[in-house]
């Protein structure tokens, strides 16, 4: 397997529809980023969920899916389901957010993703963010829109599990779905550790980026 090491991290950009999005599609990676560069800048913004138990959820979960960084989370009030009715504040909501970050890297949906909240927030990125290196997450769930990601990140012993646990504690509000499971979350890791030569592994879709084969 080919690997690339990307240069130090800084800062980072987590987007979200909802409320657990995040921490599903990359708690993983976050965590495995956050563990080796303390003190790390990490803006988080979900578009939903906003003064309910679901923005309380997202806050404990965040923080401890990035252990010892800077974390700054705001969780929008726009309704769940109803993103493409609400383009002009979900539009707004990330030019606010570019205005005041520089961020290396950026978390968020990938475009293939079938739920229209998801879909809706991954095609607003490139016209915000165009020159940044976005890796766009992935989530399970019944519509069966998982794809064939490029861009894998290997999970070191115990991190997927520790992902599994995190989710199971700090998302109660989730449990009662039929999806939501630790069968669930371990059994896609172990799909894409298999695609990439790791045991557990999450992974990503990007739809640019540029090489540098000079070095320089």
């Amino acid at each position: 397997m080919i690997g690339l090491r990307p240069a130090a991290r800084d800062g980072i950009v987590a987007l979200g529809a909802h409320c657990d999005d995040i921490a599903i599609g990359a708690g993983a990676s976050l965590h495995t980023l956050c563990a080796a560069r303390p003190g790390l800048r990490v803006d988080a913004l979900v578009l939903s969920g906003g003064g309910t138990e679901r923005e309380d959820e997202e806050l404990a979960a965040l923080t401890a899916f990035c252990p010892g960084a800077d974390l700054r989370l705001t969780v929008l009030k726009l309704p769940d389901g109803r993103l493409p009715a609400h383009w002009d504040e979900a539009k707004n909501a990330l030019e606010d957010l570019r205005a005041r970050t520089r961020p290396d890297l950026i978390f968020a949906p990938w475009r293939g993703d079938a739920h229209q909240d998801h879909r809706g927030l991954a095609e607003l990125v490139p016209t915000v963010w165009r020159d940044h290196l976005t890796l766009g997450y992935e989530i399970v769930k019944w519509d069966g829109d998982l794809g064939r990601p490029t861009v894998y990140q290997p999970l070191a012993d115990g991190v997927a599990e520790t992902k599994v646990g995190l989710l199971q504690e700090h998302y109660p509000s989730q449990r009662h779905r039929p999806w939501y499971d630790r069968e669930t979350f371990l059994g896609l890791a172990r799909i894409r550790g298999i695609e990439c030569n790791a045991r557990y592994a999450e992974a990503f879709h990007v739809n640019k980026l540029t090489i540098d084969l000079a070095g320089g």
